[in-house]
């Protein structure tokens, strides 16, 4: 009996600091891969690590048990995040860092020297800035994949997840990551913000990335009003609209609290996800199905006449 009550209380401890453990120990790290030599080789270092932690507490402290099984979906989301996010770099690391690939490359080309960005801010409130500027961004691509019949074919292969769990934090078809990555990274090229602001914004969202979508029994409380959490993205992974259609913040809960799209209830998220349409099976078939014409109506289950594309598939991101 004293031993389940001490792995109780460990438990519970566990599930209130894994959270900010786990996301401050990855830019802690992060910090000391940018000061390297090699930033990019550690930083997906990093990410290997945070993710692998991830996936031992997932089996340790489960949110849902049902959520362990297998869902014949494993090689598909590997391949999405080695092959297709991270554009056929070595690593599931390096799929989260294409956006520090693009803003090393674009950053310097477009800077100017009358941008009215705030250089002489300390870095620490440059990156907040980016990051609120830049959360607008992918706020507003996020909601119109959900609201518009064109992006929500490509958004649907990520709603598909019948489990939420680390490896599926890459499914995503290579078009919405695109998307998102031009809404939320043009407004600071050309507001001409430097290249570590960039740099600290894709950390921050490769660690709550990994974080939102995996499997472990955390109590987040305070941080679900400003973070976009586990707690809160669980809930948009619904298949009820009134549930789904809401917290579409990628790093924080800001948007969502100002834009009227904050949604979390005082109850147990739903285990049932997924959406109604089909997602062809198979990696390749994925990438091409929102191409074609079949592949269209799989995931419209041919329902033209509904008012979000959402209420014709049934589910959210």
């Amino acid at each position: 009996m004293t031993r389940l009550s001490r792995h109780g209380r460990v438990r519970m401890v566990l599930s209130r600091t894994l959270w900010p453990l786990l996301f401050g120990g990855g830019l802690f790290a992060t910090s000391l891969a940018l000061a390297s030599d090699h930033p990019l080789l550690w930083f997906n270092a990093t990410y290997v690590a945070i993710a692998v932690a991830i996936a031992v507490f997932e089996r340790l402290m489960p949110h849902e048990a049902v959520w362990l099984q297998s869902d014949q979906e494993t090689i598909d989301n590997l391949a999405h995040t080695l092959l297709n996010k991270g554009l056929v770099q070595i690593g599931a690391a390096i799929a989260s860092s294409l956006s520090m690939v693009a803003a090393t490359v674009v950053e310097p080309a477009l800077r100017t020297s009358t941008s009215p960005w705030p250089s002489d801010w300390p870095l620490a409130a440059q990156v907040i800035l980016g990051l609120v500027i830049a959360e607008l961004g992918l706020y507003v691509a996020h909601r119109s994949a959900h609201e518009s019949r064109l992006l929500w074919r490509f958004h649907a292969l990520h709603h598909s997840v019948r489990r939420l769990w680390v490896l599926n934090t890459g499914r995503f078809h290579f078009a919405d990551t695109l998307f998102k990555i031009a809404l939320s990274q043009t407004p600071l090229y050309l507001l001409g913000a430097p290249l570590p602001v960039f740099l600290w914004i894709s950390a921050m969202t490769a660690f709550t990335g990994l974080l939102t979508h995996c499997n472990i029994d955390l109590r987040t409380g305070p941080l679900d009003f400003v973070f976009s959490t586990p707690t809160l993205h669980r809930w948009h992974h619904s298949k009820v609209l009134a549930e789904g259609n809401r917290n579409y913040g990628e790093n924080l809960a800001l948007w969502d609290q100002l834009l009227g799209t904050y949604y979390n209830p005082a109850r147990r998220p739903p285990t049932d996800i997924g959406i109604s349409g089909r997602i062809a099976p198979g990696f390749l078939r994925q990438l091409i199905q929102p191409f074609t014409a079949d592949g269209v109506r799989a995931i419209f289950q041919t329902l033209p006449d509904q008012s979000s594309p959402r209420d014709a598939v049934g589910s959210s991101d």
